[in-house]
């Protein structure tokens, strides 16, 4: 309920979805939420739309909408009142008359949430409204809010066309990796006129990285889900245009077929979520939930394609289309989502193959020692790999030095270039995680290179003193807990630090 709230801020922001290539992309709804309303309806039980947000009345502002091209939505709650603390009516009770206002002004969309709903059957509340917005005659999307309270998605399908699976999505990694991990539970139920709603995007609001935000917004589109924008498009970075406007992404998302991404594999935070497509391909999110790098791989057969000789693999990200034979392979960094999208084809043979680059698992040294790294760079493809070369980087300050062969003039399908290297660590160099970049380049039939490149996690840790000490004595490098602080030399106990009991061995 800010006070920039306002018709002249919708307005604008109708402006910006055409300006900036969302209307383009595929965007189609400027929606309002709470507080656009007077707290107390006329004396006609009518909504009053606020004269001073809206000086203009509600109908003025869609109008202007529908001129762009765009189409226009309204919110209010299966309640006596909104979830607003000011407390704006909700349209429980009210449905008939609250509808015909909605469809009179032009509404094409309602966002219809659960606050201050008396204790009333959901079902039966969402049922009335879902009557109310048939009984206009004026096609309204109907956004069923109900925060998964009632598993709406074993009755909503029959009223909305999309439904809340879970509570309020925040800017925040837990926020959003705990909703995603429980809306892809829920895929059977998501069909064309019908979708699983995770909440909206949060891309470009600043809690999270751009490598968490490109994960956001591949997994709520291989899940299906509806993209609702929930920044302020105002002061939204550069790269949050870049990511919200990736057609190739929007087009998993938006496929005529309908389904959404099932979950082939997610062993260790490893996940693989494939999702069928229109044209016979799949779309397959390689999603790392861990806090460091991670190797993740499927195939082709697992995800659900046919068997065939050859597959194009097209990387929707870096928009780069390779061939493989089956193998689907990438590191990806913490956080991160490699999203592919692989059909079997016979002209597979005319791209380049795919060629997975990766080293071993996490290192850990200490500051002033030298570790030895060994990488490995593999055709997955059915063709060879010309002209493959291979190098390793550290941080500013970081000897790196290959104790083989870094190069080879072709690698044959399945064939692999190892390289062994020694990675001094400066001495004084903190403790924690330091990532090191491993990248790969061969060319391509045209001449051209592609380069595949891959995170490398060294943990750097503090040495013990000589002698005898106690384990628990030293800092962790990393620690985390999934109720309360992290203890030490004693049980976890509730959330407080230090409320646990003692540890002891042997009684």
């Amino acid at each position: 309920c800010r006070d920039e709230f306002d018709e002249s801020m919708v307005k604008g922001i109708a402006d910006l979805f055409v300006e900036r290539g969302l209307k383009d992309a595929g965007y189609e709804y400027v929606n309002l939420d709470d507080c656009w309303a007077l707290p107390e309806r006329d004396a006609d039980g009518q909504l009053v739309p606020d004269p001073k947000r809206f000086p203009n009345g509600i109908e003025a502002v869609a109008d202007y909408v529908h001129s762009k091209g765009l189409k226009f939505g309204i919110y209010t709650s299966a309640g006596t009142k909104t979830c607003s603390s000011i407390g704006f009516p909700g349209a429980l009770g009210h449905e008939y008359s609250d509808a015909r206002q909605f469809a009179d002004w032009g509404v094409d969309y309602l966002k219809y949430d659960n606050c201050n709903n008396q204790g009333i059957d959901a079902k039966q509340r969402y049922t009335t409204m879902r009557d109310a917005l048939a009984a206009t005659g004026r096609p309204i999307v109907y956004s069923i809010c109900e925060w998964g309270e009632n598993k709406p998605w074993e009755w909503a399908g029959d009223l909305g066309q999309l439904w809340r699976t879970t509570g309020d999505i925040n800017d925040s990694w837990g926020s959003m990796a705990s909703i995603m991990k429980s809306n892809l539970e829920l895929a059977g139920y998501a069909r064309p006129g019908g979708w699983n709603d995770p909440d909206m995007l949060e891309v470009g609001n600043g809690g999270m990285t751009d490598t968490e935000y490109r994960t956001h917004f591949s997994m709520w589109s291989i899940m299906a889900a509806p993209l609702l924008i929930g920044t302020d498009l105002r002061t939204a970075p550069e790269s949050a245009f870049e990511i919200l406007t990736n057609h190739e992404v929007i087009a998993v998302d938006q496929d005529p077929l309908g389904k959404q991404g099932e979950v082939v594999s997610s062993e260790g935070g490893r996940w693989v979520v494939s999702k069928e497509l229109a044209d016979g391909s799949r779309a397959v999110a390689l999603f790392n939930e861990g806090s460091r790098a991670q190797r993740i791989e499927t195939t082709a057969k697992a995800v659900g394609l046919p068997k065939s000789r050859g597959y194009t693999m097209r990387d929707l990200w870096k928009h780069s289309d390779t061939n493989t034979t089956g193998r689907i392979a990438a590191t990806v960094p913490a956080h991160g989502t490699v999203l592919v999208r692989v059909h079997a084809d016979k002209k597979w043979a005319q791209y380049p193959p795919a060629v997975d680059v990766h080293a071993g698992g996490d290192t850990v040294t200490e500051a002033g020692r030298t570790v030895r790294i060994t990488s490995e760079a593999t055709d997955l493809g059915g063709t060879a790999a010309h002209s493959v070369s291979v190098a390793l980087t550290g941080p500013d300050g970081w000897r790196v030095t290959p104790r083989s062969a870094t190069s080879a003039r072709a690698l044959k399908p399945g064939a692999t270039l190892a390289t062994d290297w020694d990675v001094a660590v400066p001495a004084g160099t903190s403790t924690g995680d330091q990532i090191l970049t491993l990248t790969a380049r061969h060319r391509t039939h045209s001449g051209s290179w592609l380069t595949s490149t891959a995170p490398f996690t060294v943990r750097v840790g503090v040495p013990l003193p000589p002698g005898e000490s106690a384990l628990s004595d030293a800092d962790p490098l990393s620690a985390t807990n999934g109720w309360g602080p992290v203890e030490r030399d004693q049980s976890v106990g509730e959330r407080d630090a230090n409320d646990g009991n003692p540890i002891t061995i042997g009684g």
